[in-house]
């Protein structure tokens, strides 16, 4: 369950459990429930569910990982947990306690700690009892409510001065709207050494004398796959390009992960030469909501703009307007 991982934000993924509730319309197409409970058997999903704890050997892989940063001079990046939640309910307080030693214990591995939780943040914290200053916290934002309902709590969670605080926008399921609430500010918080001054720690002091409010710092996008009997739907690339656009006008860091299962159109998809129309899936947006054809359509039957082309993960790619887009926030190496 600790591995390297092919997810392009991050250098290692480590599961300390197992198991998880969906609590959104981003889990419903869970993959970790996909893989771990229907086609593998190894834990139950869902509110009377199990969480299973991974072996011993596994918690052994992050000390390995501290090791080689540290005779590397890197820092990688540990996505922690993608299969289970780390601020989930019904995870025994003594496991997470554990993970937070874990994570005390490999200071050269920067944590993400990624939660459809975050109002459980700060209160599971206090539990544990202390903070390992390598942590960075992240949510998941897939539409506008949620961009109400968890980026408060992020805010909040920054007290707890993480390295740096991420949305993960993926799946991406609809425009997200004005996000400069969330990117004003400090996107790296930091903490205060014991008799230490706002004015000498060289944090952002605002005309008030004290630090910035935290912003979001990294902003990361990606659209929906194909997850056992869920099908995925569409991103539109304007919502994709609007948190592009706003996270590189506040000078914020942004990485786009996958387009998904499907593509614009036009100009952003090669299809293969001479390609059986009836095989594609075609959708388009009607400025509320995804109107479907199964049937064969040609491409000047629908609006170009706004309609899209289930071309498979692999033919939609990665690629934003021709470009790629890699970043990651800044990090010391000390």
């Amino acid at each position: 369950m600790a591995e390297n991982t092919a997810i392009s934000w991050a250098t290692h993924t480590f599961n300390p459990w197992m198991g998880c509730t969906k609590v959104s319309p981003a889990c419903d197409g869970c993959y970790a429930e996909a893989l771990m409970d229907k086609r593998y058997g190894k834990v139950r999903w869902g509110p009377h569910g199990e969480r299973v704890r991974t072996a011993p050997a596994n918690w052994k892989q992050p000390l390995k990982w501290n090791r080689q940063a540290e005779t590397d001079g890197t820092r990688p990046f540990v996505f922690c947990a993608s299969l289970a939640d780390v601020f989930d309910n019904q995870v025994p307080p003594e496991w997470r306690r554990d993970l937070f030693d874990l994570i005390r214990a490999t200071p050269n591995l920067v944590w993400l700690l990624l939660t459809k939780r975050p109002q459980n943040i700060v209160k599971m914290v206090k539990i544990v009892g202390f903070m390992p200053s390598n942590i960075a916290f992240g949510t998941s934002i897939e539409d506008r409510q949620r961009v109400e309902t968890n980026l408060p709590h992020m805010v909040v969670a920054a007290g707890l001065r993480p390295l740096f605080l991420f949305a993960s926008c993926e799946p991406l399921l609809g425009d997200l709207g004005d996000l400069s609430p969330w990117m004003t500010g400090d996107p790296y918080p930091q903490r205060l050494s014991e008799g230490e001054h706002y004015e000498a720690s060289g944090l952002k002091i605002g005309a008030d004398g004290w630090p910035k409010l935290p912003a979001i710092g990294w902003w990361i996008s990606g659209g929906e796959t194909d997850q056992g009997g869920h099908k995925a739907r569409p991103t539109h690339p304007d919502w994709l390009r609007s948190i592009r656009d706003q996270s590189l006008a506040h000078g914020l860091a942004y990485h786009h992960k996958q387009n998904g299962e499907w593509a614009p159109q036009l100009g952003a998809v090669d299809l293969p030469d001479n390609p059986e129309i009836s095989r594609y899936q075609w959708a388009e947006w009607d400025g509320e909501e995804w109107q479907y054809w199964d049937r064969p359509m040609w491409c000047d039957d629908l609006d170009p703009d706004h309609s899209m082309i289930r071309a498979g993960k692999k033919l939609s790619g990665r690629l934003l307007d021709g470009v790629t887009h890699d970043a990651f926030p800044e990090v010391n190496h000390g």
